[in-house]
């Protein structure tokens, strides 16, 4: 699922190869999905896009932008996988979107549970994308303390520290992914109440917060998740699906796995306590 270090990643190796690169063609699905999200019909893409040239690509929270000229956009959401291609490879048998260039290398759009894929001209009226196009980044200098403060405000304070960090779009491209190692090395649990948090202890989550999500995207993302090119990330999951029959790397304890507000989390009960 892409979430701020895949969306930084995959923006950045994108732009280095599409810039510049001519839409020649769009191939529609070739395995159609329910739960694959399009601004309006995608047979209606072709007109929107064929001759654009791309100019740039922007990642945000858990969306990428591909920005093309004369103001016409397509964004990725979580939860569609974008790869690119060489001429010489062949056509994906599976896809929800293709666009070929003039060049006839190709990027494939490809949705596992969900995910959208949105083309529009100007400005996109959807909140949960212009929220994140207008938030800052964790991994900006304008998030600091003060603004980390600013989001325990306003809350309730029988919230759990995961329902504030991966819920409502609070810190967008923060989710259940990249959450779970910023709680391990935070030594917080993801149930544990934000009322009983210490000031010390939003220090450290604060500082765990922003360092993890740097490690994360300095190292082309997460070993869990795919970049551009169809290959894993760099950096090595503390907590995951990769992980979590191994003893915990601190004291060498059970790491336990349960289902909590929507998705799996992954903590060691002997280093985070509630």
């Amino acid at each position: 699922m892409i979430e701020v270090p895949e969306s930084a990643t995959i923006s950045r190796q994108a732009e280095t190869i599409l810039a510049g690169k001519r839409v020649a063609k769009v191939v529609q699905a070739t395995s159609p999905h329910k739960f694959a999200w399009f601004n309006g019909d995608p047979a209606l893409y072709s007109d929107l896009l064929v001759g654009r040239e791309i100019q740039s690509v922007r990642g945000h929270g858990a969306y990428v932008d591909i920005i093309f000229d004369s103001d016409v956009f397509l964004a990725i959401g979580d939860g569609t996988n974008l790869r690119y291609y060489l001429a010489i490879e062949k056509h994906p048998a599976k896809h929800q979107l293709l666009i070929e260039f003039g060049d006839k290398s190709f990027i494939a759009f490809t949705v596992a549970m969900y995910g959208a894929i949105w083309a529009h001209k100007g400005v996109f009226e959807n909140k949960y994308h212009l929220g994140s196009l207008n938030s800052i980044s964790p991994l900006s200098d304008e998030f600091d303390e003060a603004y980390f403060d600013s989001i325990f405000k306003g809350v309730k304070k029988d919230l759990s520290v995961k329902a504030l960090l991966a819920t409502e779009q609070r810190i967008p491209g923060l989710g259940n992914g990249t959450l779970q190692d910023i709680l391990f090395n935070a030594s917080l649990h993801p149930k544990r109440k934000i009322s009983t948090l210490s000031d010390f202890d939003k220090g450290e989550l604060f500082h765990s917060l922003k360092v993890t999500l740097k490690s994360m995207t300095d190292k082309g993302g997460r070993d869990t998740e795919k970049d551009f090119y169809g290959n894993f990330g760099g950096y090595k999951t503390i907590l995951s699906k990769n992980t979590h029959k191994k003893p915990c790397p601190n004291c060498g304890g059970e790491i336990i796995k349960e289902a909590y507000l929507g998705g799996a989390v992954y903590y060691c009960p002997a280093c985070q306590k509630q």
